[in-house]
């Protein structure tokens, strides 16, 4: 009686999250990926943003961003539809996932500190922002995002059972974390790593806003622009450390209703997984002023002239 209870139960959830959560979940992910996609060819259509280095910063968080929510959506998808992965695929995805989830908000740290060049030394803005600068910071960037996933790796490959690799299983992150030592420690190591990115965002922001008090009226409309995009990006850090908490808001409703279990699951996901990766786009896509131009060329297929309305703008703007 009660395996035939479970089995109902099991499948009442499972058709309840292909026939409600996944439609709503792939319209989400499909409206997140055409605008990324849109906004990457506008990047890459026009040489002055590919010399731009916080365009070109933008540009990798919609890269990044784009391949984190394909892989969620693989595993979302897989999991939903209770498909079996075989394990050296699921680690491979796994290792991307953590490495995409990490560089974001390192990327959204290193665009803060190019504003605060940008407003606190302009005059060295140009000397500071060069291609071997962003390189450098490229590879800093994609050097510590890479810490975890190599932790995780070398943790699984020591703890992992004799014939564990060629097994099948519902792909998941915490398949790799079956030592409670190894959960324990890359907690540790992101909680040291958003901890850091919390201070340079702060130390950012605080710098700014005294440049702002301090700016004639020529410059300070650009250095509150400036402002609010780093306490926008410091909304978007803030989301992304709340998702360390999600876990131990979802295990007060474990033992609870199971359907309100996976209700709050998915709604934290929505919130905290997938809000701040859509707030990017918002941030340089539409309140930058010369990108939105040129997007809006290409998303009406060319029926705004750019060049024109550039003009129009710069005869009306007050000199």
């Amino acid at each position: 009686m009660q395996l035939t209870v479970n089995s109902s139960l099991n499948m009442d959830l499972l058709m309840y999250t292909v026939l409600i959560q996944m439609p709503v979940f792939q319209v989400l992910v499909g409206i997140f990926l055409f605008v990324n996609c849109l906004m990457i060819f506008t990047f890459l259509k026009k040489e002055v943003f590919r010399e731009d280095t916080r365009y070109i910063l933008f540009a990798q968080t919609l890269f990044v961003d784009s391949a984190f929510m394909i892989v969620n959506n693989i595993l979302f998808v897989c999991y939903s539809y209770q498909y079996r992965v075989h394990m050296i695929p699921c680690v491979i995805i796994c290792l991307a996932m953590t490495f995409f989830y990490i560089c974001t908000p390192l990327t959204l740290v290193a665009m803060c500190l190019e504003r605060y060049v940008a407003i606190c030394m302009p005059l060295r803005h140009a000397a500071i922002s060069t291609s071997r600068t962003r390189c450098f910071g490229f590879l800093i960037i994609w050097g510590i995002s890479s810490i975890a996933p190599l932790f995780n790796f070398i943790a699984y490959l020591s703890t992992v059972r004799s014939g564990a690799l060629f097994s099948y299983a519902l792909c998941s992150v915490e398949l790799m974390l079956g030592e409670e030592w190894v959960a324990q420690t890359r907690a540790l190591i992101f909680q040291i790593l958003f901890f850091f990115m919390v201070i340079v965002v702060l130390f950012t922001y605080i710098k700014i806003m005294i440049a702002a008090r301090a700016a004639s009226s020529d410059n300070k409309k650009s250095t509150n622009k400036s402002l609010r995009t780093v306490i926008l990006h410091a909304f978007q850090l803030f989301l992304s450390v709340v998702q360390f908490v999600t876990p131990y808001i979802e295990i007060a409703f474990w033992k609870g209703d199971v359907m309100v279990f996976i209700n709050v699951r998915y709604s934290t996901f929505v919130v905290f997984m997938i809000a701040p990766r859509c707030l990017s786009p918002l941030i340089y896509g539409l309140r930058d002023e010369k990108f939105f131009i040129v997007l809006r060329h290409y998303a009406c297929c060319g029926s705004h002239s750019v060049s024109q309305t550039l003009s129009i703008r710069s005869k009306i703007r007050p000199k």
